[in-house]
């Protein structure tokens, strides 16, 4: 069991108040990703949740029991960090059976859960190498390795992607997403990449200045955004954000539309403008255009159409997809 209940913590360094009340329910087995910009308090939670802060108020409860007052060390959490924390002078079996080590098991069944570790991570060849002998991205499946012997009941992972480069990212995002799939143990996981959070969650909390602004699965988030601040981090590109009046048509105080959810023509449209810079991914084009009236939006088209620099083009938004948004920021109906 991996259930992690939070009711109204906060945290506050001195007259700072770093995590604003927050109540939140991690069902056992789920994929949780924390999300949000630098500074928002994603990492702090995390670190409350493993016991490596102290609570200011609130409670915290695993598999139902209030842990808030109980070490890291008996919460049956495993933290994967950033910096892979390895011992550079054992081999990656070592490093991978030390914690047992550490506890006491015996010689015999730490090399069987090290094996079977390591067949889940496919570092069997690897075992009798070094830290250094290895990729950043083995280097990190030894980490999670260390934590899997364990057998926590749930995975705590702070950043671990951010030290790699992006062919490994996107390797590593897929082998922690099987992970998941495999073990079936609750996982919560930090990032201020919002492509990560999109492609590997059951769940996303965003996080704004140590509020929890929504959670709900990606297609939720994506498809309806609690709110404006939601709406621009949710999405890759970001949403586009147009007053209403210069819109037209529009009541509300700002409209968002998506990319994807504008028709490209060179024939007519609603709105009429030149095309600044193409970027030409191959599968999509990325046009950022000028609009006459609006200023500068980015469409997503298919990826072979002809378009340049300078060229008149005209854009369509989806009536059924475009939000729209108070002053404040909050979601119109």
């Amino acid at each position: 069991m991996g259930s992690i209940t939070l009711k109204n913590v906060t945290k506050s360094f001195g007259p700072v108040d770093v995590i604003r009340p927050i109540n939140l329910e991690i069902e056992d087995g789920e994929f949780v990703v924390f999300v949000g910009p630098s500074g928002c308090g994603k990492s702090t939670l995390l670190r409350l949740i493993a016991g490596l802060e102290d609570v200011t108020s609130g409670a915290i409860e695993i598999d139902g029991r209030d842990a808030t007052a109980i070490p890291p060390a008996k919460r049956g959490l495993a933290m994967v960090f950033q910096s892979y924390a390895l011992y550079p002078h054992m081999s990656v079996r070592k490093n991978i059976a030390f914690p047992l080590k550490m506890a006491g098991i015996d010689p015999a069944e730490r090399e069987k859960k090290v094996l079977a570790a390591a067949e889940t991570l496919n570092l069997t060849d690897y075992l009798d190498r070094r830290p250094g002998q290895l990729s950043g991205g083995q280097r990190q499946r030894v980490a999670i390795g260390r934590s899997i012997v364990r057998e926590p009941a749930a995975f705590l992972f702070d950043e671990p992607l951010s030290n790699l480069d992006a062919a490994l990212r996107g390797n590593m995002r897929l082998e922690i997403s099987e992970l998941h799939q495999t073990l079936k143990t609750t996982m919560v996981y930090v990032t201020h990449d919002q492509v990560e959070a999109m492609t590997m969650a059951d769940k996303i909390v965003v996080l704004q200045a140590g509020r929890i602004e929504q959670v709900g699965s990606p297609m939720e988030l994506y498809r309806n955004p609690a709110n404006r601040f939601v709406a621009g981090f949710i999405g890759s590109p970001t949403m586009n954000f147009i007053d209403g009046a210069e819109a037209g048509k529009f009541d509300a105080a700002s409209i968002g539309v998506r990319p994807e959810h504008m028709t490209v023509s060179r024939d007519g449209g609603d709105w009429k403008g030149k095309v600044g810079v193409a970027e030409h991914l191959g599968s999509d084009t990325f046009l950022h255009v000028h609009l006459e009236n609006i200023g500068q939006v980015t469409a997503r088209a298919e990826g072979e159409i002809d378009l340049h620099y300078g060229e008149e083009v005209f854009l369509t938004p989806d009536a059924a997809k475009i939000h729209r948004f108070t002053a404040e920021g909050s979601v119109l109906g």
